[in-house]
Parts: C-alpha cells; structure tokens; sequence
C-alpha cells in the first residue's frame, strides 16, 4: 500500500512529527531514570547496612542476604530494583502507545505502516533484552530471587503454625464456608480472603465445605487438608466478620460479604515486615499468591492425575498459557477475538528468541469452547497447542459443578500458573489466581502477564491508589492533570499508552499517562510470629 498525496503531507508534517518527537521524549525520559538510578545506588551504597534494621524480618533471615555488601550493591538494594521494574514496565507502556497510534493510521487505508511497526518492535525487544541483562549483572536476580523464595519459606511457615495448633478445642479460629453460588476461582478467593483475616488475627481456619457444589465429597476429595490437628469449630463463642474481637473464640464469616470499612490488613495490605525485605514489582500480588499457595495444594491422587496429563500433553518449557473463556463470559465482560490473544504469544516469543534459540513455540490453551483450540491449530500452525477435548468438555457451562468439571478446573489452573508467560483477561478470577501462583514460583513474574481487560484487582480490596510522579498537562479533553505527588485511583489501563481513573486532588476523572504514576504499596503490621523459626543455609 502506497501513501496517498494528501495522506503523505498530513503524515509529514503533522502526526510523524509529534509520535517523533513523544519517542523521543519517553527515550531520553527512561535514560534519565537509568542513570538516576545508578546514581543514587552507587551513593547510598555505604550506607546500604546502616539502613537496615535487623529486626525486619526475624530468624536472622535479614543478615543472610546483607552480609555482603560488595556483591549486593545495586541488585538487592530496594531503590535500584524498584527503579528497574519502572523502566521495564515503561518500555512496555512506550509500546502500547505506538502500536496503538500507528493502528490509527493503519486503519485509514491510506498509509503502508507494516514496516514501520515491524521496526519499532524490533526496537522495544532489543530494549528489553537490554534491561533483562542489567538485571543479571553481578548476579542481583540470583540473589534478589534467593531473597524472595526465603521470605516465601517464611510465609508458608507462620500458615503452617497457626493451622496446626496444639490444642485445638482452645484454639481460636476463623469458620468459613466454601460452599457460595460463585464459580471455583471466585470460592478460592473467598477463602483466600478468610486465610487472611486468619494470619492478621493469629487464628486457625477452618474450612466448611459440607455440600460442596463442586464435591460432595468436600475440599479433601481434591486437595491437602488446611490442617492436620484443627478441622471443627463447633465450640466457642462466636461474633460475626467483620467483628474481630480477640476475647471471641471463632469469628465466623456467614455470607459472601467483603467489608471495605473493616481492619486494615484486608487487601491491597502487605505484611510490613515482609514488603520492607521483598524485592517484587507488585508485592500484594505476591502476598496474595502466597495465601492461593497454601491452599491451593491438589492431594497425591490429583497430583499423579497431573504428572501423567503433563506427559500426555508433552508440557514443558519455554510456554505460554493462554486461557479464553467463552460460554458465560458475556455476562461479565467482553469477549476477544483469537488473534488478540496470539498476538501476544507471537510477541513473547519474538522477545524469548533474542536471549534463548527457541526449537519449539509451546502454548497451553484453557477454554471452555471446543473450537478454539482447533481454530488455533488451524490459524498458527508454527505453534505447539496444548490441551485436549476432555478438559475443554469438563470446563463447559453445563458440566462446570461436577466432579469432572472441578478436575478440568484444577488441571487448566495448574498449567496456566506454571507456564512462562500469561495471555488472559483479569475480569476472570481463573486468571488472575494463575497469575498469583506464577508470582510464587519466579523472581518477578509481575511483568509476565499480558491482560486484554482489566488490571489486576482482589474483589473486595481496598482502593488501588497510584502516586503521580510526573506533572501531566491535559492534550485532550478526555485527559486530567496530574501533579507530582497527586494521588489518583485508577479505574483500568486502557494498553495504549492511557489509564483512566480519577485524581482525588482535582475530583477529575479521565485519562492521563501510564508512565506518569506508580501504585502506591499498603502495609499493615501483621503478626510476625516470632516463634516460627526457619533453618539457617
């Protein structure tokens, strides 16, 4: 396709232009954050054991990872990773921008832009190649991912402790029901939420899963028991969540109700004296991920049905899981077209095979329609498909509550969360817990998800609040002003360069630059359980 004259002069001198000049912007805008960031590490550096207090994680577990300042420098030091992840995740917000301005012109049929776009893509994954191997020099990400799985022994530890009290007649608890007229993502989350208020309070929970919708049999049918000594909480005095006295013997949850006005350790909280040590670009998703980790454990029978399924399918890694739910997902979001999720397959591996010789392109498909994984094979032959008819029977809206439609939902969930890199879309809770689980098992996997929808989110948590970093002066009637420090509740991120939200200075709602915020990490002091002590290495 050829430009047209009057195309090629409004290209020339108006639209090549101002994208020109916004590359060029975000460019010098992420070497200036770069070298900010060498910067103040090299400078704080000898100070880096001053600033640490002992005291922040127990069990000794700080000075493992601090003992050796001239290998920790710049990799473990919090600024320093915390200004990497930015620069990464602005990379990648620089490239919705342009792929969304350059579809503009596309669209109008009357520009030839493929090259255009096959270049600066080619552009944006030599950059990310780049700052993958920053993060690797002097080995920081070895030692950052030690630091991260420690501090994941250390959660699963305290679960550990208070779900196996010594006297359970005494023990104080939290009872909570499995059994709501939600789907298994939406159930596990409840009880993710329950196993929250349990740690926050120092109690045991114990898990009510009589008439399971999706078992008779109960959640030990499928999964590890929560406890080996505390199953019942049937006596005690007893107050209703989101009262949490410490003086009543079990809070109970009786309905599927979240309180936004309860405590404060309720989602997007993080344990304090965990994210002061935690090296992760989004810290609640790990704490969350944490929480899914503990219960989210198939017993020895579904583990062997998942090693042998593993086999069958021929799963292994490099990976992508993609998950596309179709039957009933019309009644809470919109469906997306096959290529919008392949997309973002091809672009993963176009990336991979820059750091790694890719010999075969592996992508496991979860869906609740037949076609799909057959539209897929047909459409992207270069690609290994995963996935086999009676997981995607098992899935269908019709056989969801049954034995065999709780296995398909165990079995897709399992996979997607041990894949490499997510295609999904957060409205679905399926998604977002196998983006939680794949959080557990990796350094950072904050930036290994691409979501067609919603950003992430724990239904029932508290407001998501971003902090404005840079000043922003609306182009557009749509955008809002930002100034630095404003404080902005986004309401998504549109993939284009664009969130949308609301800044609470101004009480003006709109759009405004991705790069331009950050989310700002709640905390709150949690129990530390100083009792539970992890083995020295």
């Amino acid at each position: 396709m050829v430009f047209s004259r009057r195309a090629f002069t409004t290209l020339k001198h108006t639209i090549l232009p101002a994208m020109i000049l916004f590359m060029t912007l975000w460019l010098v805008y992420l070497l200036f954050l770069f070298q900010q960031t060498v910067r103040q590490c090299v400078e704080i550096n000898p100070q880096v054991n001053k600033m640490v207090d002992a005291n922040h994680v127990a069990n000794g577990f700080h000075q493992e990872f601090y003992k050796n300042p001239n290998v920790l420098d710049l990799k473990t030091n919090k600024p320093y990773a915390s200004k990497h992840r930015h620069i990464l995740n602005n990379i990648e917000e620089f490239w919705f921008y342009v792929q969304s301005e350059v579809r503009k012109l596309k669209k109008s049929n009357a520009v030839d832009v493929d090259k255009i776009l096959d270049l600066t893509s080619q552009f944006k994954r030599s950059l990310m190649t780049d700052m993958e191997e920053l993060g690797t020099l002097a080995g920081g990400d070895t030692l950052a991912e030690r630091q991260n799985r420690r501090l994941g022994e250390l959660v699963q530890a305290r679960l550990r402790h208070i779900q196996n009290p010594r006297d359970c007649k005494t023990a104080r608890k939290v009872s909570c029901q499995i059994n709501w007229a939600c789907g298994f993502g939406c159930q596990l989350h409840h009880v993710t939420y329950c196993l929250i208020i349990a740690y926050a309070t120092n109690r045991t929970l114990v898990l009510d899963s009589t008439g399971w919708n999706y078992h008779s049999g109960g959640w030990e049918e499928m999964f590890e028991p929560l406890s080996q000594t505390c199953r019942t909480a049937t006596e005690g005095s007893v107050i209703y969540w989101p009262d949490h006295k410490p003086d009543k013997q079990i809070i109970k949850l009786a309905s599927q109700t979240y309180s936004l006005s309860g405590p404060g350790f309720i989602p997007r909280a993080v344990p304090q004296d965990i994210a002061q040590e935690l090296i992760h670009g989004e810290p609640i998703v790990w704490w969350v991920g944490q929480i899914v980790k503990y219960i989210f454990k198939p017993n020895a029978k579904v583990r062997a049905m998942l090693s042998h399924h593993a086999q069958q399918i021929g799963f292994s890694h490099p990976v992508v899981g993609v998950h596309i739910r179709r039957t009933d997902k019309g009644s809470e979001a919109a469906p997306h077209p096959i290529h919008e999720y392949m997309r973002h397959v091809e672009e993963y591996y176009a990336q991979l095979s820059l750091q790694v010789n890719v010999t075969e392109r592996k992508v496991y498909v979860a869906t609740d329609e037949k076609g799909v994984i057959m539209e897929i094979r047909q459409k992207y032959p270069a690609y290994t498909i995963l996935g086999d008819a009676s997981t995607v029977e098992a899935a269908s809206s019709d056989r969801r509550y049954s034995t065999a439609g709780l296995l398909g939902i165990i079995t897709d969930l399992y996979f997607l969360s041990h894949s490499d890199y997510l295609v999904c879309t957060f409205s679905s809770q399926i998604c977002r817990i196998a983006y939680e689980l794949l959080n557990t098992d990796h350094r950072d996997a904050s930036l290994n998800f691409k979501s067609l929808d919603d950003i992430w989110f724990f239904a029932g948590q508290r407001d998501n609040i971003q902090l404005a970093v840079l000043d922003h002066t609306p182009q557009t009637a749509d955008q809002i002003e930002l100034r630095v420090g404003d404080e902005v509740k986004p309401a998504g991120n549109h993939w284009d360069g664009f969130s949308r939200g609301t800044n609470l200075r101004t009480n003006r709602h709109g759009l405004y630059p991705s790069f331009k915020v950050i989310s700002r990490v709640e905390t709150y002091k949690f129990p530390t359980y100083p009792e539970v002590k992890l083995p020295q290495r």
